[in-house]
């Protein structure tokens, strides 16, 4: 196998410049698969794969009806980011997330912004994220989204955009740790001379970060929260509870007693201070928001308004990363720091404005067309992969409901170089999640989750809609590319 009859397709490349040259960083990689002969290449694949395999590194599909278990799929070329390209984003997200924090205390809490009129009032209130529950609530330390996971992307020019941000329960981190334990294995050599930045120190600040956040000076009793075997990240809850030797509960497993949040053990009540959550709002607490949910712990926010404990992620931080609320980010970095954004959005339109709207029922062959609150690459139109009848439908849905709905051009995301087919190297689309923890300081996981649109074609990267993942090197200094 080598590069010989690779294709760009006019796509940026993440391996390649548009002569096929392989880009600086990248040549020593490339230098090192070229060395391997077709049959090494596919053995090595099928240890990888093996490997996941073996570790349990699976999510949950919901199909029909069913729940299907599925090993995360994973391409054992990696992507590479030079490192002065990474401290650029880093600068970027630190910004971005320092924002994004300042406008949740904002708006459940004096709504400045709003009656500045920099983002609509109506958006915000009447967004199925917003919490009015959650109005005069004040965090542990002032500090509403601990742990961001932004969507990154490039377009063909190789400008990077945030393409979304995921505050409520960002999942995927598992995976990169979990990637790098693999590609350690099978490349090792490779690895050893690679230079990239280590991730496997990813639970450890997080932990520091939970406990940072605990109501009590010290004492620390941290768990991690989980609706369960069948959600589609429960690997991902069971393997970071292991990873940072707290412990994995459910709702059953907590009550609340005088306005305290309490584990049972074999010894007894254990209060707990710290509640890493990995469900949604709508299900923690029965008294207050579904009261038919069987998942979240009856009291738990009267604990939570009270100080005793702390949620991470607050409640109510969905209402920053509603599709539609998206658009005003730039605009909460200019409001709150007097910074301009140094990692720009996608161009969006929002189907609540009527010129806007008019625009994109005009124009949805050329746009992709997203519900606010959907995630997973569910609930979207890609035009111009798009029938007529999907048109008609979508149309059907924003004319209905135009506040849920927002589009944005089709942009040409970047490729990176892929095993396709066990035989040969294809180009294919990927995006990139890196991972903020927002606590005493910033600390920003090198590199994040590089998603890999897996079927020839696709811009849908999502793991429950065919995409799979690759591991993330950073490279430490640029000097050393060529060492």
């Amino acid at each position: 196998m080598n590069f010989k009859n690779y294709k760009l397709d006019g796509f940026y490349d993440e391996y390649f410049s548009q002569d096929l040259k392989p880009r600086d960083y990248a040549a020593p990689i490339v230098d090192k698969i070229l060395q391997l002969t077709p049959k090494e290449l596919k053995t090595k694949q099928a240890a990888a794969e093996l490997a996941l395999l073996n570790m349990g590194i699976t999510f949950n599909v919901t199909h029909e009806g069913q729940g299907v278990e599925r090993i995360f799929p994973f391409d054992i070329l990696p992507r590479v980011v030079p490192f002065h390209e990474w401290q650029e984003l880093t600068r970027g997200l630190r910004q971005r997330v320092q924002a994004l924090n300042l406008f949740l205390s904002d708006v459940y809490g004096g709504q400045k912004i709003l009656k500045d009129k920099v983002i609509p009032r109506e958006l915000v209130l009447s967004g199925a994220s917003f919490r009015k529950e959650c109005i005069g609530l004040k965090p542990p330390k002032d500090i509403w989204c601990h742990i961001t996971g932004s969507d990154l992307i490039r377009d063909d020019s190789g400008k990077f955009y945030v393409l979304e941000d995921n505050l409520r329960c960002p999942s995927g981190v598992s995976y990169v740790i979990e990637n790098r334990l693999v590609m350690k294995r099978i490349f090792p050599d490779v690895f050893l001379n690679s230079r990239s930045l280590p991730v496997d120190d990813y639970t450890s600040k997080l932990l520091d970060l939970l406990t940072y956040v605990s109501p009590r000076e010290n004492s620390g009793t941290v768990v991690v929260l989980t609706p369960g075997i069948y959600n589609s990240a429960y690997f991902e809850h069971s393997f970071l509870a292991q990873q940072m030797g707290v412990t994995l509960v459910e709702g059953r497993d907590l009550t609340v007693q005088g306005d305290m949040v309490y584990m049972r053990t074999t010894q007894g009540p254990q209060r707990v201070d710290v509640i890493y959550r990995r469900i949604d709002d709508a299900f923690l607490d029965p008294e207050v928001f579904n009261k038919d949910s069987m998942l979240g712990v009856p009291g738990l926010m009267r604990a939570y308004q009270k100080g005793n404990v702390a949620l991470v992620n607050a409640p109510g931080t969905g209402i920053a990363d509603d599709k539609v609320i998206y658009k005003f980010v730039p605009d909460m970095i200019r409001y709150y720091l007097s910074e301009e954004p140094l990692v720009a959005n996608v161009p969006t339109y929002l189907c609540s404005d009527s010129k806007e709207r008019d625009y994109v029922l005009a124009n949805l062959k050329s746009l992709v067309v997203k519900s606010a609150n959907e995630a997973g690459g569910y609930g979207m139109l890609i035009g111009p992969a798009s029938t007529a009848k999907q048109r008609s439908e979508f149309a059907a849905k924003i004319k209905k409901a135009p506040r849920n709905f927002m589009a944005q051009p089709t942009i040409s995301l970047s490729r990176a170089p892929t095993i396709a087919d066990k035989t040969r190297f294809e180009g294919r689309h990927v995006d990139l999640r890196p991972y903020i923890l927002f606590g005493k300081d910033t600390y920003i996981l090198p590199g994040g989750l590089t998603r890999v649109a897996l079927k020839k074609g696709s811009l849908v990267v999502n793991s429950s809609q065919g995409g799979g993942s690759k591991d993330t090197w950073v490279l430490a200094e640029e000097e050393d590319y060529n060492a």
